[in-house]
């Protein structure tokens, strides 16, 4: 057995004795009884359970080969030793299986849970070019999204004068849309003629992309008395009503000292909820990458965190290509990428993360 399953069985070992001490905690009647105690025990009870159910699966098919491998070596009719072959094939099969499944459920789980994300893409470098470049993968998602059935909902948007986005926030609800969007948080670069150009020069240009999960509202505590909120007349296009009605919100958490403003709906009431919605998702993510910062201080800049900083990726229109510099992948068909096929490169980051999350178990 390689070095990495052995440490990984010695973690699941350890998951498996703790999931025995929670039941019986939660079977202790002075637990059971209150209720602020039991509630995070059972919780962590389920995150356990899928875990060490498959690593009791696994054992158990460790311990049927022994036993098949027993009657090969003391069994001498040809009969019994045939059967106990095929049973080892069959189990050493399932067991292989059960390991792999075993490996995405440990380190992969917490992403599949998360259903829901707020997407953030604003243009950096490169004026005109950049809003329509932001646009560009505003689509791109969009596209992605439906083809996996998740819902898009545009949150705020700012166009530019030439057609492109001055800023835009979008939520996506779906099965997995954190597990497959949560590598896109970074630069993302673009080199290609913009529409604007006259005399046919390729353009470096640039646009950042922020994905932020989105918590249920009991993973996020934030305290009222801790949120400044101020109200003015929103300003911009929408008609008479919008600028004559203090509707417009700007939310502060002191503590953090992030900030939301909105001002995209006439009604106080639509952009105060909104602006709520993404504070709690800035907030969230703000203390999950302290969390991360600690958790990873001894590697490298973690896939999917979010820094805007980081160049992640860079499409290449004359050469129809598409790299992504985090894991050194290039691929030549970025005219289906741009148009949502995003799997290949999901996939392969996601295999990657896998492997790094698994060498610092």
């Amino acid at each position: 057995m390689s070095e990495d399953n052995t440490r990984l069985l010695e973690k699941l070992s350890e998951l498996e004795a703790r999931l025995n001490e929670l039941d019986r905690q939660i079977q202790d009647p002075e637990i059971a009884s209150a209720h602020s105690k039991l509630i995070p025990l059972t919780k962590e009870q389920a995150k356990l359970k899928p875990v060490v159910s498959l690593y009791r699966e696994y054992n158990e098919c460790a311990e049927g080969i022994k036993g098949s491998e027993e009657i090969l070596e003391n069994e001498q009719d040809p009969e019994m030793r045939e059967m106990a072959e095929a049973e080892i094939e069959e189990l050493e099969q399932r067991r292989e299986q059960v390991l792999q499944d075993l490996k995405d459920k440990l380190v992969m789980a917490d992403d599949a849970a998360i259903d829901s994300v707020i997407i953030e893409i604003r243009p950096g470098t490169g004026g005109d070019e950049a809003a329509l470049f932001a646009r560009d993968l505003f689509s791109m998602y969009s596209r992605y999204a439906e083809a996996n059935c998740w819902k898009v909902e545009t949150i705020s948007f700012a166009g530019s004068e030439k057609g492109g986005v001055k800023e835009v926030v979008a939520g996506i609800k779906g099965p997995g849309v954190w597990a497959c969007l949560g590598y896109e948080g970074g630069g993302h670069r673009v080199q290609r003629v913009p529409e604007t150009e006259t005399q046919g020069r390729i353009h470096t240009s640039a646009a950042t992309v922020a994905i932020m999960p989105e918590p249920e509202d009991i993973e996020v505590d934030i305290k009222e008395s801790d949120v400044a909120e101020h109200v003015s007349r929103a300003g911009g296009p929408g008609g008479q009503s919008v600028n004559k009605i203090n509707s417009a919100i700007k939310l502060e958490h002191i503590p953090t000292g992030i900030t939301v403003s909105m001002r995209d709906e006439k009604s106080q009431h639509k952009n105060r909820a909104k602006a709520w919605r993404i504070l709690k998702s800035r907030i969230y993510e703000h203390f999950i990458s302290q969390e991360r910062a600690e958790r990873d201080s001894q590697r490298k800049a973690m896939i999917g965190s979010g820094d805007r900083s980081q160049r992640i990726r860079t499409y290449n229109f004359p050469q129809n290509r598409v790299t992504d510099h985090r894991i050194n992948l290039t691929l030549y068909h970025l005219d289906k990428i741009i148009m949502g096929e995003l799997d290949e490169i999901v996939e392969a980051l996601q295999t990657h993360d896998k492997q790094q999350r698994l060498d610092n178990i």
